[in-house]
């Protein structure tokens, strides 16, 4: 088994980036660079995380062995001894020889800050780049990272400045190593801290209100409103710099010498404005430089730049309306099935993806209802006890794992219990879980950061290359910093524990840190206690507070602004819902896409005339006054300049099955109806019947 376990995982661990990658990234549209870079700088941090566990079991088995085969005398004081002399060390089943773990870490730690330093930031710039060229792209890469990297040579130079002018230390290469070492994770400590505070409180709330079925549709009503806004404002700007590719297409014929640059914009166009705008094309009219004046190529480039962007936003919102619809339609089927008598899950609207056999098999609608209506939320509530807890042991011991006589840390306890007995198992479990909770405190916190459109990790393949490449980047340097703590936790590094007792390999490559002693002595352990702070203003949502009080619209429970844009939600869903029942009850091969689980044809056109009735009764009382004002959205733009590619305005049987499309909020004015037990008093708006969400053009997450 020597070594078996290192290969099982290093190859499980690629397979687990691998798959994440592949919820976040798109393989067939991105750049391959792109994927190979973020999958290694995933994979690289994942690795570390996985494999430090055997790290730690392996040095405890070493230091048995070293205590074993020398007495006090002989060993002249290096090592401090930690088993009886006669005692036998028992090898460890995930054991790795000597040799292997020290290069090991040294080629995983050092390739992953060439990824977060070097390539990666270089990369961002060329992915995001608009030119048309690879000399081009490289060109503005180097210019935009010009002021990225001599920030880092300054920070670096300081450092070494201040090793310099010290006369108790001689200038060495090892020295100078571990300078940068410091600088890296000084960095990276300061930001784990910040959002560890975060993920520490937030992860067992969110699983606590998950618990909570009224609360999760309230804030996916919320989350509607606010993404109706969002998805508006992206096809508005599409259609604008549609807009402007095509007075460009026009002005460049084909035979002027920009006229590959301009084929190489509209391929990154979508294809029904790429045949819109090859209908009006002339390819028989050549151009005039003396009567005309032509973009430059640097304007060009920049246009470039915003077509990829705008259609990737447009591209994102679609596919998270859609996702987020079935979210919705999935909740108000919980709440809705929670009174059932039969105890039999039914949905309204059935997913049009084909089901496994065998899970449809042994999940059948009984067993369905007592998951999710029953089991579901106890289940939540279980876990959410366990997070909380696991959450105040971290919060105890990042505030006392200086402390070794008397040992506070409970991490630190754990470990030495076990290592009187050398149970290798529970050792590598107990690492395993603190680290692991740890890193999902940490990397949850990265995927669910927004910081307006500039970052953004989208799942179901709608994150950009940008967001990516950014997201390596801070994996690569939240990982070191992360280890490190989870040692000093543990008292495994000798730094924290002050013991001269044979150290990891991890922490051997990192260098002494008493190269810098107000760094060793000082950050590294009074810095992690301002955890405690970060928790406190996280339980008590003062970020969330802040930002809604600066008009970044947050879901609060007692804003006024919460509830408006969950009413206006509410009622987003209710017309897509109307919608799509309209559109099944008057066409009859729609009804297999809208059937109940486990029922037949006949049972469920019956099932569905009781349950929708007067739904159906109200909808066709309010048919004609609803198609009169849902075309008072466009008529407010009037002001605004149409361009070539606004939709018409005719209703046809097409815009009202495919209310799931709409591409801008419709207004509403009609009488509030009531006939639904989830929905409550009439939806708040302005008015005129625009939407309250409107009112923003920015969008924070709820980070």
């Amino acid at each position: 088994m020597s070594g078996a376990a290192l290969g099982l995982e290093i190859v499980f661990v690629f397979f687990l980036a691998l798959f994440l990658l592949h919820r976040y990234g798109d393989f067939k549209k991105q750049h391959r660079l792109v994927i190979i870079a973020t999958l290694l700088a995933w994979y690289l941090c994942f690795l570390i995380v996985f494999i430090l566990p055997l790290d730690v079991s392996t040095t405890i088995y070493n230091r048995c062995k070293l205590a074993v085969n020398s007495s006090p005398a002989e060993s002249n004081g290096s090592y401090v001894t930690l088993a009886p002399s006669k005692q036998k060390c028992f090898k460890p089943w995930s054991y790795i020889p000597d040799g292997i773990m020290p290069i090991f870490w040294r080629v995983v730690y050092w390739t992953s800050q060439f990824l977060t330093w070097i390539l990666l930031p270089f990369m961002q710039s060329y992915a995001r780049s608009g030119g048309f060229s690879i000399t081009g792209k490289i060109k503005t890469a180097l210019i935009e990272n010009a002021i990225y990297y001599g920030t880092y040579l300054l920070i670096f130079g300081a450092f070494l400045i201040y090793v310099a002018v010290n006369p108790n230390f001689n200038l060495q290469w090892n020295q100078l190593q571990t300078i940068g070492i410091a600088a890296a994770n000084t960095w990276g400590l300061f930001l784990l801290v910040l959002l560890l505070g975060y993920g520490l409180v937030e992860i067992p709330r969110s699983h606590w209100n998950g618990a909570k079925r009224g609360y999760l549709l309230m804030k996916t009503y919320f989350k509607a409103a606010k993404l109706m806004t969002e998805k508006a404002d992206a096809e508005e700007n599409l259609e604008d710099i549609m807009e402007e590719v095509r007075k460009v297409s026009e002005s460049i014929k084909y035979n002027h010498p920009l006229r590959k640059c301009v084929d190489t914009i509209l391929k990154k166009c979508p294809t029904e404005y790429q045949e819109r705008m090859g209908r009006n094309m002339d390819d028989y009219e050549d151009f005039d430089e003396r009567q005309n004046s032509y973009p430059s190529e640097k304007s060009l480039a920049k246009l470039h730049k915003q077509v990829i962007y705008s259609v990737q936003r447009h591209r994102r919102t679609q596919v998270q309306w859609q996702i987020l619809l079935e979210q919705a339609f999935y909740l108000e089927d919980v709440a809705k099935n929670e009174s059932s008598a039969t105890r039999q899950f039914v949905h309204t609207f059935h997913s049009q993806e084909p089901e496994n056999k065998i899970i449809q098999y042994f999940y059948t609608p009984t067993v369905e209802w007592y998951w999710e209506c029953l089991l579901r939320p106890w289940f939540y509530r279980v876990l959410a006890v366990v997070l909380a807890t696991f959450s105040v042991i971290v919060v105890w011991s990042e505030c006392t794992f200086f402390s070794t006589k008397p040992v506070l840390s409970l991490f630190a306890v754990f470990i030495q219990l076990a290592e009187k007995t050398y149970n290798y198992i529970y050792i590598e479990m107990a690492c395993f879980l603190t680290i692991f909770f740890l890193s999902i405190c940490v990397y949850s916190t990265v995927f669910r950061i927004r910081v307006f459109n500039y970052y953004y990790l989208a799942s179901h393949h709608q994150t950009d290359a940008y967001s990516l490449l950014f997201s390596g980047m801070l994996f690569c340097r939240l990982t070191p910093p992360l280890c490190l703590n989870f040692l000093g936790l543990t008292h495994m590094d000798a730094t924290i524990s002050h013991k001269k007792t044979q150290p990891t390999a991890y922490t051997s490559i990192m260098g002494s840190m008493r190269v810098l002693s107000f760094i060793a002595d000082g950050f590294y352990i009074y810095y992690p206690m301002l955890v405690v702070i970060l928790c406190i203003a996280t339980y008590f949502s003062l970020g969330t507070r802040c930002l809604n009080l600066l008009g970044f619209q947050q879901f609060m429970g007692d804003s006024e602004m919460t509830s408006d844009l969950i009413d206006e939600g509410k009622e987003l869903i209710r017309r897509v819902l109307q919608a799509l029942g309209k559109a099944a009850a008057q066409s009859r091969p729609r009804w297999p896409q809208v059937r109940a689980r486990g029922a037949p044809g006949p049972a469920l056109e019956q099932e569905w005339k009781e349950r929708y009735g007067n739904r159906d009764d109200s909808t066709r009382s309010r048919a004609v006054h609803t198609d009169q004002k849902e075309s008072s959205f466009s008529e407010t733009n009037a002001n605004r300049p149409l361009s070539k590619y606004t939709r018409s305005n005719g209703r046809t049987e097409r815009d009202r099955i495919e209310l799931l499309q709409d591409a801008e909020p419709l207004d509403f004015n009609a009488d509030s109806v009531n006939d639904d037990p989830l929905e409550s008093d009439a939806g708040r708006y302005q008015p005129g019947g625009r939407y309250l969400s409107m009112s923003r053009s920015k969008i924070f997450d709820d980070v």
